[in-house]
């Protein structure tokens, strides 16, 4: 029976870009944890093998050092789909122990395959790929319904009932009880039962944690600065501020190292984002390393009410969503009063400043002001900057990381070749 559990990328992931240039689909966050801590949870008896694209796989090395990375060493496997919210459901649908040489498939996407023999040998050879249904091929086929991930907006719809759930599942795992929130004087916290704070975080007089509706979770060395309003469900990473006055409405992942302030509604900050002053930031999406500056506002509603249409793979998809604001891909930058429009896509390493609206699809490595033509952001240039950006938070860009910008800045000329900047 299967030991080993190997969380996979298929051939959809470039639905979730500009998201995943910089990681496996996997380590996207939804509620409180990324979908591979979800899995991390549901099959505590099972060691987790990555696998990603091969040229995440250095990167991958680096930052997972107790995880194998496109290796399977069992001889049984369970292959799960990176793109898979994986919940108590889930694990009752697809038990780690079952019948091997099954593919649970949902419409005409693989979830999930439990796999040994032969074709666990042949699936070993093609892990520098990409995987697709055709790939499990020979298997017995079982129909499953879960969610999945599928664009950068199914990550907001999903993300108050996974902050809830992550809440809860969190709550069981905990050795102690929650600390006394005594400690915070000055402090207004409604349905304190529902409220987790951990060890080290500060909370200034003046704060207001309403967790009527839903759960909030504050982590370990978070500083929640005076008049600030956190409304649950919602998540604070380990090591965030929240600056004064800040309004933190109801389903917000504020991931770990950010610093927010101004108006934040269901949305999420992936790790080490800063949206910290005054501004509307809605149902988007931020990478790491995204600065927005000052009085950034986004439109997540269209006067009209009708659905959102966003640019994926630099095609208009129509969202079927009503609400759907900005998405922006790692170490990009916005200009103080940038304004965007509801759907607006900004690829990685981008930088975008002017008055007006800008595109509602801008290629990675961009560089222009909204209204005018956008040139190609030198990679030397973006390169020491991303340098700069992350000793700040004293973390040293690696040859590794390096090695990474260098190969996206390949991976998207055609983004811009195909808007006729110069390359």
């Amino acid at each position: 029976m299967p030991s080993q559990i190997c969380l996979f990328e298929d051939i959809y992931h470039p639905n979730l870009l500009p998201l995943v240039y910089f990681r496996p689909t996997f380590n996207l966050r939804c509620g409180i944890l990324s979908l591979k801590e979800k899995v991390q949870y549901a099959y505590p008896k099972a060691e987790v093998t990555l696998h990603s694209r091969s040229y995440l796989a250095d990167y991958m090395r680096l930052r997972n050092p107790g995880h194998a990375v496109n290796e399977i060493t069992a001889k049984d496997c369970l292959f799960i789909n990176g793109r898979a919210i994986v919940d108590e459901h889930f694990v009752k649908m697809i038990p780690l122990n079952g019948e091997s040489d099954v593919v649970y498939v949902q419409e005409d996407k693989v979830v999930a395959a439990r796999v040994g023999g032969q074709k666990l040998k042949t699936l070993k050879s093609h892990l520098n790929g990409i995987f697709s249904i055709s790939d499990f091929d020979g298997l017995r086929v079982q129909q499953v319904d879960v969610k999945m991930i599928s664009y950068p907006w199914d990550l907001i719809k999903h993300n108050g009932d996974q902050l809830r759930s992550d809440y809860e599942l969190l709550k069981r795992r905990r050795r102690k009880k929650n600390p006394n929130t005594a400690k915070h004087p000055g402090v207004y916290i409604l349905n304190s039962k529902n409220v987790f704070i951990g060890d080290g975080t500060v909370i200034k007089p003046g704060v207001v944690i309403d967790a009527e509706e839903g759960p909030v979770y504050i982590g370990k060395n978070v500083h929640v600065m005076s008049f600030s309003t956190i409304i649950g469900p919602a998540y604070i990473g380990d090591g965030s501020i929240v600056k004064v006055g800040a309004k933190i409405y109801h389903n917000c992942s504020i991931g770990p190292v950010c610093k927010v302030g101004g108006e934040i509604e269901e949305t999420i900050l992936h790790s080490y984002s800063n949206k910290q002053h005054d501004g509307f930031l809605g149902h988007s999406y931020l990478g790491a390393w995204v600065n927005c500056g000052a009085g950034t506002v986004t439109s997540d509603l269209k006067n009209n009410y009708s659905s959102v249409k966003v640019y994926v793979n630099g095609e208009p998809v129509d969202s079927g969503m009503q609400f759907v604001g900005v998405t922006i891909g790692d170490h990009s930058k916005t200009a103080i009063n940038s304004t965007f429009n509801t759907g607006t896509v900004i690829g990685v390493s981008s930088n975008v400043f002017g008055t007006g609206f800008p595109p509602k699809y801008v290629p990675s490595f961009s560089w222009g002001a909204a209204g005018e033509t956008f040139t190609t952001y030198n990679i030397e240039k973006a390169l020491n900057v991303a340098g700069k950006v992350m000793i700040r938070r004293d973390i040293k860009l690696s040859e590794q990381e390096e090695k990474l910008f260098r190969k996206i800045f390949d991976l998207t000329s055609d983004e811009r070749r195909k808007r006729g900047m110069p390359l």
